[in-house]
């Protein structure tokens, strides 16, 4: 099943959308890479020098504890906090340069957090084409007709005239998903999108990522979830009081991590089964 839009009359097929840059960098150069990047909130240092590199088409897992600065990295990714230090690229170019154009930089960046952030008064379907109408241009039909061959093959087509407070808490964080893919991205940040679903509904969830990977998105996810983590990630990182402390295959830090702050992280979710 593929996840990439329904084919308008003029509307590319690639993934990311016309107004993004589809692949402007060399092969085998990253999506995305920080240097150094530091920040702070008053006296509070919360990400230490991270360096992280993300290759195209791949997924980037952060895993750590809570308060180990995971959601940070990826609010400084999408430039909602400002860095204090260090520097951010995105596709070459530097977007924590003064310079940037963060609306742009932001155009080309899909975010999903772990609260749906759906609004309430518009439909399923109105939640969807917001973007792609008022951000990146699109007539009302292209948007629609993209947002429902989404939700179509997502299982959601009927839920597209819905309302936010009509769905299930796994179908809300789906639509939220379909959201940010409709604006075909180049860079997909996830934040903890299963930690307020019932059990039950996480597995609908991750299973949609499944398949975002199987279509080449390149993304970075910030779970709970070993498991998961450990199937759908080509790279982990696991981060200590804002440290990228760990990093490298899901064989090399789940099956043997060469920290021992990693190794007890980990102990607590197979001493409960989760890894």
């Amino acid at each position: 099943m593929s996840l990439t839009p329904a084919a308008v009359p003029g509307d590319p097929v690639p993934t990311e959308d016309p107004a993004a840059p589809g692949d402007p960098v060399p092969p085998g150069e990253p999506v995305l890479r920080m240097e150094a990047v530091r920040k702070s909130f008053g006296t509070s240092l919360v990400l230490r020098d991270v360096d992280l590199e993300v290759a195209p088409h791949t997924v980037t897992a952060l895993i750590g504890a809570s308060g180990s600065g995971k959601s940070t990295l990826l609010r400084c990714v999408n430039l909602l906090e400002e860095v204090d230090d260090g520097a951010i690229w995105l596709d070459g170019e530097e977007i924590t340069d003064p310079r940037a154009d963060a609306d742009a930089v932001r155009r080309r960046i899909g975010v999903v957090f772990q609260a749906y952030n759906l609004f309430p008064h518009l439909t399923v379907l109105q939640n969807i084409t917001l973007a792609p109408r008022r951000v990146h241009g699109l007539s009302r039909p292209e948007a629609e007709e993209r947002a429902r061959a989404l939700l179509e093959r997502l299982g959601l087509g009927a839920k597209a005239d819905e309302y936010p407070d009509r769905l299930s808490g796994g179908q809300q964080q789906r639509a939220a998903i379909v959201r940010a893919l409709a604006v075909r991205p180049r860079l997909l940040l996830l934040d903890e999108i299963t930690a307020a679903l019932d059990p039950e509904l996480v597995g609908e969830v991750l299973g949609l990522v499944r398949e975002v990977k199987d279509e080449g998105m390149t993304m970075v996810i910030t779970t709970h979830e070993m498991v998961f983590a450990r199937e759908v990630a080509d790279q982990v990182c696991f981060l200590d009081a804002g440290v990228v402390l760990e990093r490298g295959t899901p064989e090399e830090v789940f099956g043997n991590p060469g920290q021992e702050r990693t190794r007890r992280f980990l102990r607590r979710f197979a001493e409960a089964g989760r890894l």
